[in-house]
């Protein structure tokens, strides 16, 4: 493999993991607010489903990316009604929205199955495309790619540099205190859940519309879960959540290639290695065995190690809170 054909494998694992960029984000922003969003796969699902047909149906991409995008936002919806206004179980409601939503996009999406429809066109930014590198690496994909960078950055300052954001953490983390500052919880929990919805919506557009264009039933399963993962390793941290979805397209890519060059291998395993890795990785990050290990270095080293790899979820996800 030459240095060529690496910038190559890289500039497809960064595209091909835009939708999980949009998704582990998404559910980031739920999750820092409290609210656990079980329903990713079927969320994904349904808005992949959706968002191609309203495409198809309107030949237009971007009314398809609204389409999904409200998929999403009306299935966080009735995992914020039912857990923040019902006080019911976040998981199981979202357990089951997760099942509808994946049964229920392969019959709503029979008709539209193998069906040739709109894309989301190439763009290279000029300029920008020329940077030895970077421009090949970064730079000449398309807007949806483009966009998942703005929202990383724009997440990661809005989480760590203004006082909504500080507001919003809070909310995950200590909803009394908050509320106690006059802060309305059940009102932020409700936004915050709704823009997550939405984005794993785009994120099910992102694959029928521009990654996997188009829709089959069942195409995305799995990727929901995933990201759900995607987000415990990266610590609710935007950026660190960017980055462990990228690792996941980064070991898609290099079982593409290792699909190719190992032909008495089934395919299926290929297909199955990325998940499984992922899944690994983040076992192997979170047992009780890293403790072990890190017990017998100095505390100095110690803690820096375990900061890096290791994060708290927020202290009151997936808790109900009494707003009197």
């Amino acid at each position: 493999m030459d240095f060529s054909e690496l910038i190559v494998i890289l500039a497809t694992a960064i595209a091909t993991a835009t939708p999980l960029v949009f998704a582990s984000i998404g559910e980031t922003i739920a999750e820092r607010a409290g609210v656990i969003n079980l329903s990713a796969d079927g969320t994904i699902l349904m808005a992949a489903m959706t968002g191609f047909a309203a495409a198809l149906a309107t030949n237009s991409v971007l009314v398809g990316f609204l389409a999904a995008a409200l998929v999403g936002a009306a299935f966080a919806l009735v995992i914020a009604f039912g857990a923040i206004t019902l006080k019911q179980s976040q998981i199981a409601i979202g357990f089951v929205l997760a099942l509808l939503g994946a049964d229920l996009s392969s019959f709503l999406g029979n008709p539209v199955v193998l069906v040739p429809g709109p894309t989301v066109p190439a763009f290279n930014i000029p300029l920008l495309q020329d940077i030895p590198v970077l421009g090949r690496l970064l730079f000449q994909s398309d807007p949806l790619v483009y966009a998942s960078y703005i929202l990383i950055i724009v997440t990661w300052v809005f989480f760590y540099r203004t006082r909504p954001g500080l507001l919003l953490r809070s909310v995950g983390e200590q909803p009394a205190a908050a509320f106690a500052r006059g802060a309305n919880v059940v009102r932020l929990r409700y936004i915050y859940t709704l823009i997550g919805g939405a984005l794993m919506g785009i994120a099910g557009a992102a694959f029928s519309l521009d990654f996997k264009a188009g829709w089959t039933n069942r195409s995305t399963a799995g990727y929901g879960w995933i990201a759900l993962a995607i987000v415990i390793f990266g610590g609710w941290n935007p950026l660190r959540v960017a980055m462990g979805a990228y690792f996941f397209g980064i070991l898609q890519s290099l079982a593409s290639v290792a699909q190719s060059s190992i032909q008495s291998v089934p395919t299926q395993a290929f297909s199955v290695a990325p998940f499984v890795l992922m899944i690994l990785v983040l076992v192997l990050t979170s047992g009780e065995w890293l403790d072990n290990l890190m017990s017998r270095l100095p505390l100095k080293v110690r803690r820096p190690i375990l900061r890096a790899i290791r994060q708290p979820a927020p202290a009151a996800l997936g808790k109900v809170f009494e707003q009197d």
